[in-house]
This record gives C-alpha cells, structure tokens and sequence, in this order.
C-alpha cells in the first residue's frame, strides 16, 4: 500500500512510518519544513515538502494521487494560539480531506481529540482545539466519497506500547501510549470495514489487531 499522511513528522506520524515501512508499505510523510526530511528517511518513510496552511486543494491532491489511503495525523502542536488550532487542526483537515476526494483516494483515517465536537463551549486554547477538532471531523463525516474513520485517542503518552487497547465507539477518558495509537493507525489503514466509524481509544486488554477486527464486525 501506499499512504500519505499529513503532518508527517509528528509524534505519532513517524512512529506509523516506521511501522508502515517495516511491513513493506510505502509511507509518504508531507512536512513543512525541508530540514525535516532526514528525520523521515530514517523513518523508512519518503518525505514530501508542503505547507497544509497555505497549499491549494490541487497542490495536495498531487501529493496524494496513486495513495491507496491518506492519514490526517497533522496538529498545530500544544504550544500554539487560537487561530493555528483554526488553520491547521481544522482548515488543513479540510483541505487534506477535499484533496482526498478530488485525487480520487477512499481510505481516509483522521486522527483526532476525546472530546471533540463543534459545538463544545468556551474561549481557552483547549476549547478552541475541541471545538475546532470537532468541526473537522464533521466535515469529513460529510463526504461521501470518502471511505472516513475517526480514531479519538485519550490522553496521548511516551511510555512504551503495549499493544493492548480498547477501541470502542466510547470508551470513557484514560491515557494512551503513541506507540499503541501508531499501532492502531496502521491496523486502520488496511481496514475499510471500519469505514463510516468514530471511535475512541485508551489502554486495554484487547490485542490491537484483535480490537481493530472486532470494531470492523459492528
């Protein structure tokens, strides 16, 4: 397979890199910066030089014809304001998601925030972040030529996957590694009957594979 992601050199983005290119998948990283490039190579993954803040659908869309899926993993990242969880957490998942459409590419897997929703209250930066989480996963929902799931992790950690999670539709709040949610990912990627799902994501009992395949059955 051949996938693209967005926000490629990102915590969880390389980490699917690596596992994507150890299965002998072809990862394609889009990133913002040249000077990351190497980061990605090392990652097994083949680096792709655009800014999702300021591209054209087409200019996306070039980036992902031939891409068997695309994964939208890019973040404005904890330290920005308000008006990057605006361009980037929502108007780049546009953009990526329409660019999808348009080079003709089904799978799409949007990586996105426990508790997101568009109509979620309040003016703090996490608010805008929810909110603007929220609104991105309800234009995707909207798009019916894309074959869509939603992946909500809970709170994100660097401790080491232990390829065991729960994988529902809600699970409640709890912590998990980025290792497990890379893990998750890339389970998702070759899993299209778990297309038209949103769902959440925490440490559990249940092999990665195992809870990807039962949420596929639902």
């Amino acid at each position: 397979m051949r996938i693209v992601i967005a926000g490629g050199h990102g915590q969880i983005a390389l980490r699917l890199e690596r596992l994507l290119a150890a299965r002998g998948d072809e990862a394609v990283g889009i990133i913002r910066k040249a000077e990351q490039a190497d980061e990605l190579r090392q990652a097994g993954a083949e680096p792709a030089v655009l800014d999702l803040e300021s591209a054209s659908v087409d200019e996306v869309a070039e980036r992902l014809r031939g891409a068997d899926a695309a994964v939208f993993a890019a973040g404005a990242g904890p330290g920005s304001g308000a008006a990057r969880k605006d361009t980037v957490d929502k108007a780049a998942a546009v953009l990526f998601a329409d660019a999808a459409v348009r080079a003709g590419v089904r799978r799409f897997v949007i990586v996105s925030s426990m508790g997101a929703d568009p109509r979620h209250q309040g003016d703090e930066i996490f608010d805008v972040y929810l909110r603007a989480k929220g609104e991105a996963d309800a234009y995707v929902r909207g798009l019916d030529a894309l074959d869509w799931t939603i992946l909500r992790p809970g709170r994100l950690t660097d401790d080491a996957g232990t390829g065991l999670v729960r994988l529902e539709a809600r699970t409640g709040r709890g912590p998990i590694p980025r290792d497990d949610v890379a893990a998750v990912l890339a389970e998702l990627v070759d899993t299209s009957a778990t297309a038209g799902l949103t769902l959440e994501l925490i440490s559990g009992p249940v092999p990665v594979s195992v809870a990807v395949k039962s949420v596929a059955g639902n």
